[in-house]
């Protein structure tokens, strides 16, 4: 899921090309009458070459792209190669790619109304990387196809028969991309508030159920799709959402919360301490002047703490900007960043023996839910030049 160096791609003999928008007008296919072309679509909705005369009768079928290969795919590039037949495979000059969402992959190639995805890239040794965060965004189906393509004396394209189609997905966030994220949640994260407790609010329905059904244990659950599309933690960790956040006035807890009228209390001890790790999960807003920070903690060699070391840019617990535990006469002290809004994973089971339960005298504030919430694309503040 790291991009690869130039190093690496020419030890593995591909080259990194430029790849641009093909923008072809209507009178691309209306050029000379010997070398006139037309596209037409089957009842598959693929895409074949008409000659309009004898001129491009006569010349050689260009060889058709087949037995496509997709490898090293990342959030936002991916390398592709395919097999040709050796005939006329000298005329060849480009290659046209029609990369699609795989919702819409019987839409016609290269039609005039659809032209974001359509690339045009010079015929040089595969396998090539396609490259394009504009065009490419992290957990997406694609379908993919390709021509080969003769570029004519006059600008005209002779072209072969489009290949079949074929479909991959793109990864999630690397550990590199997550560390940009890091960095720009870093700028904006203020100064440190203290805190003595990590508390869940959920409905009283919640709490009676974990008693009757998990030996009064809250259990961990797979995270959902909120936050940044490329987050790796998204739909795939499980644990339990706990917050830290404090009003500045009281240092304690607000009354008011999105999620339920009754909350869970715990001393920040007993779920973040020198025998768990911390890790960054994500960083995003909701079309909203605040931010939120997804951290994750995990005790040590637990199954929660595997996956995050291969997938989360692990914090050093006693020094970063959002959430610290250090140890001053003998005792653990906790501090939260205070213009952020903390949403902290932990990963393994919590008794609720281990806290209490009690009602909120504040309000239910449905509107800050961030359940399922979407990612503001267009905020620079934190956005990488990535996939959304």
């Amino acid at each position: 899921m790291i991009p690869r160096s130039s190093n690496e791609i020419s030890r593995h003999g591909s080259q990194l090309l430029s790849l641009a928008f093909l923008l072809f007008q209507h009178s691309k296919f209306n050029s000379s009458r010997h070398h006139r072309e037309m596209i037409a679509t089957d009842t598959l909705g693929r895409v074949s070459n008409k000659s309009q005369d004898s001129g491009i009768a006569e010349m050689e079928e260009l060889p058709v792209p087949h037995n496509i290969k997709i490898n090293n795919i990342t959030c936002d590039s991916f390398k592709i190669s395919w097999d040709m037949d050796s005939k006329s495979k000298d005329r060849i000059t480009h290659y046209f790619i029609d990369l699609n969402k795989k919702e819409n992959k019987n839409s016609n190639k290269f039609k005039h109304k659809d032209v974001p995805t359509k690339l045009v890239a010079k015929a040089v040794p595969l396998p090539m990387t396609v490259r394009g965060h504009w065009f490419l965004s992290p957990r997406t189906e694609y379908t993919v196809a390709v021509q080969t393509a003769s570029k004519q004396v006059d600008g005209d394209y002779v072209v072969s028969e489009w290949s079949e189609i074929i479909e991959f997905c793109t990864a999630d966030y690397s550990k590199v991309h997550l560390t940009q994220l890091l960095e720009k949640a870093d700028v904006i994260a203020g100064r440190m508030l203290k805190f003595s407790v990590f508390y869940r609010n959920q409905h009283k329905e919640y709490f009676d159920y974990v008693r009757d059904h998990y030996g009064n244990a809250m259990q961990p659950s797979i995270k959902d799709n909120s936050g940044s599309h490329g987050s790796p933690i998204s739909g795939k960790l499980e644990g339990i959402f706990f917050s830290c956040s404090t009003e500045f006035n009281t240092g304690k807890p607000p009354q008011d919360s999105p999620y339920g009228r009754y909350r869970f209390e715990i001393a920040a001890e007993k779920l973040f301490n020198p025998n768990t790790n911390l890790y960054f999960g994500d960083f995003y807003c909701m079309y909203t002047a605040y931010h939120y920070v997804i951290l994750v903690i995990a005790p040590v060699g637990s199954p929660g703490d595997e996956f995050c070391k291969q997938r989360l840019p692990q914090l050093n617990s006693k020094d970063n900007k959002f959430l610290t535990c250090t140890e001053e006469d003998g005792r653990l002290l906790y501090h939260h960043a205070q213009d952020v809004i903390l949403e902290v994973i932990y990963t393994d089971p919590v008794a609720l023996s281990l806290g209490t339960v009690a009602e909120i005298t504040g309000h239910q504030l449905m509107s800050l839910s961030t359940a399922n919430a979407k990612k503001d694309p267009s905020c620079k503040t934190c956005n990488i030049s990535v996939g959304r």
